[in-house]
């Protein structure tokens, strides 16, 4: 990490990692723009229960008809979030893909509120 040349670019670099630090907890007001603008939803009532299995051949992820990039991301046979980017459900950090790794952890559980409100979060800026 090169350190910053002068005070000026010090402080500018101090407001970008707070913005990403932000980002990143999932806390920046720019979240929840994108998230209303996107239309990102979970239309559907139910058990809430993750219990749709990834695999190589079903990944979760079902484009729409009028639109191959966004889609349905299912979570079992009846729920889903709705207006998930394909860039966001495609997207890696570092060897994982974040948006696919949070369902697959949380396998054969119950969403609770927070849950579905977080997911909805997690998309590209």
């Amino acid at each position: 990490m090169p350190y910053p040349k002068d005070v000026e670019q010090f402080w500018q670099l101090v407001e970008l990692g707070g913005q990403l630090r932000q980002v990143h907890l999932l806390d920046s007001p720019k979240l929840a723009e994108k998230s209303k603008e996107l239309g990102i939803s979970y239309p559907k009532n139910g058990n809430n229960e993750v219990t749709r299995k990834m695999t190589k051949s079903s990944i979760g992820f079902d484009p729409s008809e009028d639109d191959a990039t966004i889609g349905k991301v299912w979570i079992n046979d009846e729920q889903y979030f709705d207006n998930i980017p394909l860039v966001a459900w495609e997207f890696y950090i570092g060897g994982y893909q974040p948006a696919q790794k949070w369902l697959k952890d949380r396998n054969d559980r119950t969403l609770n509120i927070s849950d579905i409100k977080h997911y909805c979060s997690v998309k590209p800026n």
